[in-house]
């Protein structure tokens, strides 16, 4: 099949049995059928090359199909790639131990599941099956996941209001501000679930001492602390963990997106002993999950993990994430009519733009350039940078340089409207 034919019959099943209105917005937008992965860049149908700056969104840390998680996946696959579930599972028991190697404070469990989402699910009903509480404190423009209970803590109602009524009982929060979450917990409130930097919320990074805060206001209230680091953890802001900045711990912790290595998708949920006896002790299956914690997931997890320590990754993001913002800076001082701002932290930093519907012009113009990005769910003002921690200087000054001709076009086409 050639590629113009390739890419009409993708495009004709997404229209048919995927999704008709996404179909119809990917195709507008020109966007290609993917057919490989190799390092920071997407080669598609037309033998098209895309530097990948949005790395899945998050999930591509280490770049798509890194030896070492490949075959440590293909060395499972060889051995048993699913859990016949009458028996212990050996590469569960050892990501287990890892992470608890790997993690702040004292978490030292983890529940397995498939997605982030999954996972946030998870944090959710063990912070009331813990504290026997139903009130959640969530932030405004934060993001869960978009299942029942996540949807219901995500704070952005475009997503939210067509699917109400949904879980009760969240109260939402600006984000950052340390007075008004205070005062919104209280002592019916089960848990805080906060990303310790704001992913879809627009990459914001809260005001040193927030997380500090956050973590006084629920021991003072007896409530649980979540720290979802589905898009921040294993070395993408400069650190394994994101709450690491602070030195601050959770009571409970989400992990997805770049934990399978970018080679299997795989969720986990860390907590404390104290949670795990609230929730397992009367019941030990009171959560569970039919393929969570599988033998392929978790070998691609275990071989992560020794890659983001042995490459020192979590250090490449703090360098490659200097020079990115040193770079987009340059480019916002050249346009600051059309960019408010450049902010993040090692390799996951947001650029906001003055005005609406700039973001998607600047996406679509940097894709017609070769470099793959994207704006953020719950802000579209603000386009996200998270490229695989393995970026090279020579890419990052790539992507500088094409998001630079991407802003002047766009400035153009503006001017031109006005």
């Amino acid at each position: 099949m050639d590629s113009d034919a390739l890419h009409a019959t993708v495009v004709g099943q997404y229209q048919r049995h995927v999704n008709p209105a996404l179909a119809k917005l990917m195709a507008f937008a020109g966007f290609g059928v993917e057919v490989q992965g190799e390092g920071c860049w997407i080669t598609d149908h037309d033998g098209r090359k895309f530097l990948d700056c949005l790395g899945g969104y998050g999930v591509f840390s280490l770049g798509h199909r890194n030896p070492t998680v490949v075959e440590a996946v293909r060395a499972q696959l060889d051995r048993m790639p699913l859990s016949g579930k009458a028996f212990f599972n050996a590469a569960q028991g050892a990501l287990a131990e890892k992470l608890a190697s790997l993690a702040p404070g004292d978490l030292e469990f983890t529940f397995f599941c498939n997605s982030g989402a999954e996972a946030c699910e998870a944090a959710l009903k063990f912070a009331k099956g813990a504290t026997g509480r139903a009130k959640i404190v969530s932030t405004e423009g934060g993001y869960h996941g978009k299942t029942l209970g996540a949807l219901a803590a995500t704070g952005r109602s475009k997503y939210r209001k067509p699917f109400e009524p949904l879980m009760p009982g969240v109260q939402f929060v600006p984000y950052g501000d340390a007075e008004a979450l205070a005062a919104a917990v209280d002592g019916e409130t089960a848990c805080v679930i906060v990303e310790p930097i704001q992913g879809e919320g627009g990459i914001h990074v809260p005001p040193d001492g927030y997380l500090a805060s956050a973590r006084e206001v629920c021991d003072r209230a007896g409530a649980l602390l979540i720290f979802d680091e589905v898009q921040t953890g294993l070395g993408r802001t400069g650190t394994m963990f994101a709450c690491e900045h602070e030195g601050v711990a959770p009571d409970l912790m989400t992990l997805a997106k770049c934990l399978g290595g970018g080679v299997m998708p795989i969720g986990a949920l860390m907590g404390t002993r104290a949670v795990w006896d609230k929730v397992f002790s009367e019941n030990p299956i009171a959560h569970s999950s039919t393929f969570g914690g599988n033998a392929l997931a978790c070998a691609a997890g275990l071989a992560a993990l020794e890659v983001v320590e042995r490459d020192g990754l979590c250090a490449r993001a703090q360098v490659m994430g200097g020079k990115l913002v040193a770079g987009l800076q340059t480019v916002r001082a050249a346009q600051p009519e059309l960019i408010a701002e450049v902010r993040g932290r090692g390799l996951m930093v947001g650029v906001e733009f003055a005005m609406d519907e700039v973001g998607e012009l600047v996406v679509a113009q940097m894709m017609k350039r070769g470099v793959c990005v994207a704006y953020t769910l719950n802000n579209p003002r603000v386009i996200r940078f998270e490229p695989p921690l393995i970026i090279s200087e020579a890419e990052v000054d790539l992507a500088v340089r094409v998001f630079g001709e991407a802003v002047a076009e766009t400035a153009e086409l503006i001017a031109e409207l006005v």
